[in-house]
């Protein structure tokens, strides 16, 4: 017998069962459609499509850890800093909720170093990683009407937290073709009274974008006609190797307020270490007018707080890694994206528009006119970890049907054994031309 969210009816000695009520708890809708399209369950679904009798190893050219690379290792430094702390003693205990005094002094006067003006420790909060750091924000700006305008293609966590928030998102578009800059645009089409934020990744995931500063100050002037507030997303800040050098969004947040999400994962190659930040770029204090600052104080209050040895390392970290440490890491990215970009021509049935210039990814086309047998790009990347063990993320999960996200973050020979590899496999799945 059936009622409702339960079922009721009497077990193997006769005994009525109770109505349980939970059998559809709360939440459950949001979770299943926030969940699905994570990166971590295509991963899964990418993982279990590869043959269990293949010999050879896999090539995880689909998530964005680096560090199973033997070349892709964080500073001696930073790994010194950590003992450091973990020796002191000093950071046993619970942590403030914003984070410690002195990693959030050590964080402000970091992100200072290319900005106009001086950040204060009390502009910073630190969080468990940038992904913490999301949905402190989503969370913060999630109220009854409310909507947000996210990138298409995009990072997915975005989209997962407002679903969960019952936070409407909207979409702009990125132009491949300009490198993946913002059709301003397609900003402006989907913008009303209600849309309170607009969220720029740069460098770009999944993109491998950088944009230049004329572009960043028309974003910003775009938001500063609308009347709404830029979340910048800057996890991968300074890994630009490029044309372009790494801008932060804050540099313009004299013309538009500006919320700077960031970490310690990309740049130092510690993403297990799960240190991130909000910080607050607001020199005329608009978003404290608002009381945006109380409201991520207020989530902070009753979240969980980074590692307080990992922020009692932070400021020994920044302070010692030397600039050989970062130029030897862009030196080895630099390499991985020219190598892609050569190799990716001669794959029939594969485009990449443009030449990454920074992050650990690239957004390539996949040309189902020059292959056979493919129902979408899921099934593309599914089949290609099942016959050649290479696994790529499909473009469903970032917001672009029939593409795919590569990354380049792994060491040189496995980046062209994966390469040759989707090389032979779309020669196989080519259309004869008649």
């Amino acid at each position: 017998m059936e009622n409702g969210n339960s079922s009721r009816g009497d077990d193997d000695m006769g005994v009525t069962r109770p109505w349980w009520r939970f059998s559809r708890p709360s939440g459950g809708t949001q979770l299943t459609a926030a969940g699905t399209m994570s990166i971590r369950a295509v991963l899964g679904r990418l993982n279990s499509s590869v043959d269990p009798s293949e010999t050879r190893p896999i090539v995880r050219l689909a998530n964005g850890d680096p560090t199973a690379a033997a070349c892709f290792q964080t500073a001696p430094e930073a790994e010194d800093a950590v003992v450091d702390a973990l020796r002191s003693r000093e950071h046993n205990g619970y942590s403030n909720s914003t984070g410690e005094p002195h990693a959030r002094s050590a964080v402000a006067e970091y992100l200072s170093r290319d900005l106009p003006y001086e950040l204060s420790p009390d502009d910073i909060y630190l969080t468990s990683g940038c992904v913490q750091a999301v949905e402190i924000m989503i969370s913060a700006l999630a109220q009854p009407g409310a909507n947000i305008l996210l990138p298409k293609p995009g990072f997915p966590l975005y989209k997962a937290r407002t679903t969960f928030s019952h936070l409407e998102d909207r979409h702009f578009d990125l132009v491949p073709e300009r490198g993946s800059e913002v059709d301003l645009e397609s900003v402006k089409a989907p913008a009303d009274d209600n849309t309170v934020a607009i969220v720029i990744i740069n460098p770009g995931n999944p993109s491998g974008s950088v944009y230049s500063q004329d572009h960043l100050a028309q974003i910003a002037q775009t938001a500063r006609e609308l009347g709404i507030m830029i979340i910048a997303d800057e996890v991968y800040a300074h890994l630009a190797f490029g044309d372009r050098p790494f801008i932060p969004m804050g540099v313009f947040s004299k013309i538009a307020p500006v919320i700077t999400l960031g970490s310690i994962s990309k740049r130092w190659l510690v993403p297990g270490w799960r240190l991130g930040w909000i910080a607050l770029c607001d020199p005329d204090g608009i978003l404290k007018e608002a009381k945006v600052d109380q409201s991520i104080q207020n989530y902070t209050n009753i979240s969980t707080d980074p590692a307080k040895f990992v922020q009692g390392a932070v400021p020994q970290m920044i302070a010692n890694t030397k600039q050989e440490y970062f130029n030897k890491i862009l030196g080895l990215l630099k390499n991985s994206a020219d190598l892609l970009f050569s190799k990716i021509k001669d794959i029939r049935g594969i485009i990449c528009p443009h030449k990454p210039d920074g992050s650990m990814f690239v957004m390539v086309k996949l040309d189902f006119a020059a292959l056979d047998g493919f129902s979408d790009d899921v099934d593309f990347c599914c089949r290609l970890a099942k016959e050649e063990s290479v696994l790529v993320m499909p473009g469903t999960a970032l917001g672009m049907k029939n593409w795919g996200r590569i990354t380049f973050a792994i060491d040189l020979p496995s980046l062209e054994d994966g390469l040759e590899r989707m090389k032979s496999f779309c020669e196989r799945h080519a259309k004869v031309e008649a």
